[in-house]
């Protein structure tokens, strides 16, 4: 059965809902003093909605809090008891340092990300514990929509590569998956060294870049079952010459360690830079229509 056959995953995901409600899994998330209260209760309840629910959820606070998030969350866990594992740190260390902070926390092998502002289809964990169960599967990602207010109102759609071979290949250009959509292993990911602090803005790729080169199989279900929020600073926080000397040291150490070579690093390195460099208004048009699909709302 090829795992690049989006109908085949499809029919294995409904086949296999028996098996995926026994795989237990912990959902990753990370919170800090800048995220708004409203969206983080509704990502979390978008998790307890899940046709097939967690058993665990795990919320790094990077930091001290606002006392509306701070409410919130212990309003969360107070109906949740049992669900809910709060892993705190005394000062912000950022996404990489939380997210590493929180991985051997998570008590089940099997651990999906989720961003405390966007939202999971109710069949996500569903599907892709499916499609994992079934290909024995390390990674497991999926398409996702971008949304302002409402995630059924989406204003773009990821294109991402779908089997091993295909993600491999995308990963040496652009990073072939969609963090808050991942499913994975937690024995894999401490074996490739667990997220790092090193890579700021590209947290999500150093660590998967490192999975699929100790040898992990992947694959992305070709729909949409994450809803991201997008605002309106959000292609700005991608570019800009402050944000150069971050690709620059990320790609640099793919390079160093074998992962791009030169040509593949000059051809993934000297796009981003350049498109850095234009203004937010034409790098905000490049991601929602030259390297994003189309939707009907546009």
């Amino acid at each position: 059965m090829s795992v690049g056959d989006q109908t085949q995953y499809d029919a294995s995901a409904n086949a296999s809902l028996k098996e995926s409600k026994e795989l237990p899994y912990s959902v990753l998330m990370s919170v800090y003093a800048k995220e708004s209260p409203e969206y983080l209760v509704e990502a979390l309840h978008s998790m307890l909605a899940q046709t097939v629910p967690p058993e665990q959820i795990v919320l790094v606070e990077d930091g001290p809090l606002t006392h509306e998030l701070d409410n919130a969350i212990n309003v969360f866990h107070e109906q949740h008891a049992g669900l809910l594992d709060l892993v705190v740190l005394p000062k912000n260390e950022g996404l990489g340092s939380a997210l590493a902070h929180g991985v051997p926390e998570c008590r089940n092998e099997i651990i999906a990300r989720m961003d405390s502002d966007d939202y999971s289809f109710s069949t996500r964990m569903e599907k892709e514990l499916a499609v994992m169960s079934d290909h024995n599967l390390d990674m497991v990602g999926s398409q996702i929509v971008e949304f302002i207010k409402d995630p059924d109102h989406p204003v773009a759609e990821s294109d991402l590569p779908i089997d091993q071979q295909s993600i491999v290949s995308y990963s040496k250009k652009r990073n072939p998956f969609r963090h808050p959509s991942m499913v994975f292993r937690k024995s894999r990911v401490l074996e490739a060294g667990n997220y790092s602090a090193d890579y700021l803005y590209f947290e999500d790729w150093d660590l998967f870049s490192r999975m699929l080169a100790s040898g992990c199989k992947a694959a992305n279900i070709n729909e949409p079952l994450v809803a991201m929020r997008v605002s309106p600073d959000f292609y700005a926080r991608r570019g800009g010459p402050a944000y150069i000397p971050h690709v620059w040291k990320f790609k640099a150490e793919q390079l160093r360690r074998g992962y791009f070579t030169f040509f593949q690093f000059l051809g993934t390195t000297i796009p981003h830079v350049l498109v850095c460099l234009v203004p937010n208004s034409v790098r905000s048009f490049i991601y929602t229509h030259l390297l994003r699909k189309g939707t009907n709302n546009d």
